[in-house]
């Protein structure tokens, strides 16, 4: 049985990031909500002009390295967790030709309402259903997914390490972490490039889109936050998976991790 999720007790004088603020724990959720209900029905036109379409391609990667089967002799049950938009979601559906039952998860109602409202145009979609909840502390029973995908959410969890424990507990024996996730670009010349980009570019394309300078100016600062890939590799394997792999993206802009729960 699914339990009940609650809400994670924090310390009130315990800090972390807000972009490059430090601001409380206890704050952080709330202001990453108020982001997003701000861009959630310009959000994916938004990733086009960020991306220049890249990041349907990194997704695609994503879905392609998760390999959802086409049939078997039960469900196959994927939860896309801040999967909020269902792009990511409709992809793997369609990759298992309609087998695969994905959960898509999102802490922001707005969001889901856009992903929830696209569904019904989809070519399976009675394959997805909707639920609002915390990546924290989820309400899904032990061991109900075969597979945890993320794209470009956890950095905006306040509690990573929590989020992961999570995923790892939902997860069945055998089942399969995918998370896509902005990096930190090493290339020279290519890194100035891509950070006067990120700098100038990004707010004002939120500006222009969105209506929200302030926003894209917070995601594109979450990203210097995040931890490196070897780091968040450490992560991943502390919350108990196994055979953790990261793999750069165009440049090292975005990284895929994996890990199993074996």
């Amino acid at each position: 049985m699914p339990r009940r999720a609650s809400a994670p007790t924090t310390d009130e004088t315990e800090m972390t990031h807000f972009g490059e603020r430090a601001v409380p724990l206890v704050d952080k959720q709330g202001m990453v909500n108020a982001v997003f209900h701000g861009v959630a029905d310009r959000y994916d036109l938004m990733n086009d002009a960020m991306s220049f379409g890249i990041h349907r391609v990194w997704k695609d990667a994503l879905v392609a390295r998760l390999g959802p089967p086409r049939q078997g002799t039960r469900p196959y049950r994927v939860l896309d967790m801040a999967g909020g938009s269902g792009d990511v979601a409709e992809r793997i559906v369609n990759a298992s030709h309609g087998f695969a039952e994905v959960t898509v998860s999102d802490i922001n109602s707005d969001m889901l309402r856009v992903g929830a409202d696209r569904a019904k145009t989809w070519r399976y979609p009675d394959r997805a259903t909707f639920v609002e909840a915390n990546a924290e502390d989820l309400p899904f029973a032990d061991g109900e997914f075969d597979a945890y995908t993320i794209s470009f959410g956890i950095r905006n969890v306040p509690r990573i390490e929590k989020a992961l424990g999570e995923a790892f507990r939902v997860l069945r024996r055998g089942g399969r972490f995918l998370c896509l996730e902005f990096s930190a670009v090493d290339i020279p010349g290519f890194k100035e490039v891509y950070d006067l980009f990120s700098d100038r570019v990004i707010p004002e394309l939120g500006k222009a889109i969105a209506n929200d300078e302030a926003s894209y100016r917070y995601l594109v600062e979450s990203i210097r936050q995040f931890p490196k890939p070897d780091r968040f590799a450490e992560m991943i394997a502390a919350a108990g998976f196994t055979r953790v792999t990261h793999t750069p993206l165009s440049g090292n802009i975005a990284a895929l991790h994996s890990g199993w729960k074996i």
